[in-house]
């Protein structure tokens, strides 16, 4: 699997620009009017991300609503991510997109997204101003970071969980997550 790509231009794309461009099975978003392009990903970046939004599906509180990727947020003409899980307010929701920041944002790594997930999309959720981001990883027995934004805007780490581990997570609203069993399906004979 090849890694997140940069793709350089002399001026930024917009999102228009971004919708007429070939669907190939590969993620392109935009931050800041820089194009990432990312590979399709595999089983395990799946089974967690996929597992993690029928966990918080099933919590999830009338107001709210959970959806997994492939969705937009599209926040301005030259942003547009698409989180592996995201958490919004269901009154904030386009049958096209989320306009406006979710109140989660969770990230499944891969080897691909890992340092872009860690770094320039945790700067740009933290920018929108997402309450709350998870970065999740499937490699060895699975791990959640949860991060949240304290009184200044910034992202500080409230949880953290490997393998058997569960995260009592309050925000957005009550639900216990346990890396691990995010994985179950890949263990299955």
């Amino acid at each position: 699997m090849s890694a997140v790509t940069e793709l350089a231009s002399t001026a930024a794309y917009t999102v228009a620009e971004l919708h007429a461009m070939p669907d190939d099975g590969r993620r392109r978003e935009l931050i800041d009017g820089m194009l990432f392009v990312s590979p399709a990903p595999g089983w395990p970046h799946q089974e967690m991300a996929l597992t993690l939004y029928t966990l918080l599906r099933a919590a999830c509180p009338p107001e709210l609503h959970v959806l997994a990727a492939p969705f937009a947020v599209t926040t301005s003409t030259v942003d547009e991510v698409q989180p592996d899980v995201i958490v919004c307010r269901y009154a904030d929701l386009t049958r096209a997109n989320l306009p406006v920041a979710p109140v989660l944002a969770a990230e499944v790594a891969s080897r691909s997204t890992r340092l872009h997930d860690r770094n320039t999309k945790k700067a740009h959720y933290e920018r929108l101003g997402v309450p709350s981001y998870w970065l999740l990883d499937p490699d060895g027995a699975g791990e959640l970071e949860v991060l949240e934004l304290d009184d200044a805007g910034r992202y500080v780490p409230t949880a953290r969980a490997v393998g058997d581990e569960v995260v009592a997570a309050t925000t957005p609203f009550p639900v216990t997550v346990s890396p691990a069993r995010l994985l179950d399906g890949l263990r299955r004979p």
